[in-house]
């Protein structure tokens, strides 16, 4: 059977909770809790201003929200894991208290998630791909938490093509992840736009894109406000939403499942618009 994107497929999460994914494109919400993030550090430091920001997110139609403690801008200055956890920690305790969204937890370190899942998080979103601290795998398998698994070419060689390397680095991924007894109904993947991708690396990885359906899996998309956006538009981070909007309607409609966004209204529209398409051709 050919695989279908846009078939259901039930994400198990962490405390019993589940999403399911294919028929509808889901938005999940940036809530960056650090000072340096490249395009709104500082807004959402505060505790009750990020509580605020999710719930404001979750008004405009997003169904999770991402908390991170450390930003992963190329020249970002490293965090303890103390301090990451004094950041989100308070703020994923809130959330969970206070609203009824999926929340997801932006870590590699395996003792930040396993916090994070202890304090009321859903999901563990790895930018690194279970490879910076293979630990974290143990950790959401343990918890039962969903997983996301994200490609990156930072601090690595890549090879030449890149849709290739996707396979040569995500298979790796996914081993770490049988290895430690994680069901793949646990799993979703990242493509990792803007991880040590040029602009023409992003942009043939947006158009090569169903290429990645190889391997089965839902995926996640992070294409918002990032550089190669800039690139194309010359707009600064702040004046990207248009283009996010853009690039989310389109890998839609080539059926990735789950779009990470810093505003969700106008990601949302697009998202509307891109399953009101896929609708039509179904009919």
């Amino acid at each position: 059977m050919i695989y279908n994107p846009f078939q259901n497929f039930h994400w198990k999460l962490a405390h019993g909770r589940s999403l399911e994914l294919g028929p509808r494109g889901v938005l999940m919400a940036i809530i960056n809790v650090t000072p340096d993030s490249f395009s709104d550090g500082g807004r959402f430091t505060d505790m009750a201003a990020a509580v605020a920001q999710g719930r404001r997110c979750i008004d405009d139609g997003a169904l999770i929200l991402d908390v991170g403690g450390e930003s992963t801008r190329p020249d970002a200055a490293p965090v303890s894991a103390e301090e990451e956890q004094s950041r989100i920690l308070p703020v994923i305790a809130a959330l969970t208290r206070d609203t009824d969204a999926l929340i997801s937890v932006d870590t590699y370190r395996a003792e930040t998630a396993r916090l994070a899942v202890e304090a009321g998080a859903h999901i563990v979103n790895d930018v690194h791909g279970l490879q910076r601290e293979p630990d974290i795998a143990r950790v959401a398998a343990h918890t039962g938490a969903g997983l996301c698994i994200m490609h990156t070419g930072r601090d690595r060689q890549k090879l030449a093509d890149v849709v290739e390397d996707q396979f040569h680095f995500l298979d790796r991924s996914l081993q770490i992840a049988a290895k430690a007894g994680i069901e793949r109904e646990r799993i979703v993947l990242d493509p990792g736009f803007g991880f040590a991708k040029d602009t023409e690396e992003n942009l043939e990885l947006m158009a090569r894109f169903a290429e990645l359906h190889r391997f089965e899996l839902p995926f996640l998309i992070g294409t918002s406000r990032k550089r190669f956006l800039g690139a194309v538009t010359g707009r600064e981070p702040a004046d990207r939403d248009a283009a996010t909007a853009a690039t989310t309607a389109f890998l839609r409609m080539a059926g990735a499942a789950i779009f990470r966004v810093h505003d969700v209204a106008n990601s949302r529209d697009a998202l509307m618009m891109a399953d009101a398409m896929l609708d039509a051709k179904k009919s």
